[in-house]
């Protein structure tokens, strides 16, 4: 269940047919009472569906698997960088200042693609400014990480929402010399298969991966460090990228 709770009523509904009603009325009886705050409403859905559902921790299955450490790196914005940022904040503020509720209410995939431009300035001005010339500094504290963990004989994965960011990278990761592969969602079931086993053989020090084309169905335990260039809107997918390292099987840990 990653975005709302009306995924818990599809899943029931194919397992169970009936047991949580129809999705009208789960929505009266428990999404939108549970969206707004209700905890008696949620305690009584848990005792509801409590019986049907077994949730375990990964330590309890994996006893043997090592730890999971996990650390914030930031990297400060500077000179041009900056000031693009800064301006197209101002802008995007001065937009939304005067608007009406109702006037927000439609253009909110409007202002969702300006924030998204915003994290996008952060990644690399590039991503967003045709020709653009200002040095990221996300990038440049990267590709430092990049290089002590290769010179240290770790492997890596690298996730990024950004298609185009990868490739950003992969331009960096060439100047270096650094053997890569790229996974993304154009990549075929047959070239997956085959770049995860030449990896996991120790054929490339980094795994360029886009986060939705490698969040699940992928082992790569050879890789000890994993970074998400930028976060996910989602915790839950991040997380589940992370893991594509730290399974079954692996040895070190990861980072």
């Amino acid at each position: 269940i990653e975005n709302r709770l009306l995924e818990l009523w599809s899943i029931f509904d194919f397992l169970m047919p009936g047991v949580l009603g129809s999705a009208d009325s789960f929505s009266r009886r428990f999404a939108g009472p549970i969206g707004s705050g209700d905890e008696q409403v949620a305690q009584s859905l848990r005792r509801l569906v409590g019986p049907f559902i077994l949730r375990r921790n990964k330590r309890d299955v994996l006893r043997d698997l090592p730890d999971k450490s996990e650390s914030h790196v930031m990297a400060s914005m500077e000179g041009e960088q900056e000031k693009l940022y800064k301006a197209s904040e101002a802008r995007l503020a001065l937009s939304l200042k005067n608007q009406l509720p109702q006037e927000f209410a439609g253009s909110r995939i409007k202002v969702l693609a300006e924030l998204t431009k915003l994290r996008q300035i952060c990644c690399d001005p590039r991503l967003c400014v045709q020709d653009a010339e200002q040095e990221s500094a996300k990038l440049e504290l990267c590709m430092q990480l990049v290089n002590d963990a290769v010179q240290s004989g770790h492997q890596l994965l690298l996730f990024s929402q950004f298609t185009t960011m990868l490739d950003l990278i992969e331009q960096e990761l060439k100047k270096e010399d650094i053997s890569y592969f790229v996974l993304e969602g154009s990549t075929s079931k047959p070239k997956r298969a085959e770049l995860v086993k030449r990896f996991n053989a120790g054929e490339a020090s980094v795994f360029l991966i886009s986060l939705k084309a490698g969040g699940t169905g992928l082992n790569l335990t050879a890789a000890d460090i994993v970074i998400h260039y930028d976060p996910w809107w989602n915790l839950a997918v991040q997380n589940q990228a992370t893991d594509r390292a730290h399974r079954i099987g692996h040895t070190k840990q990861v980072t």
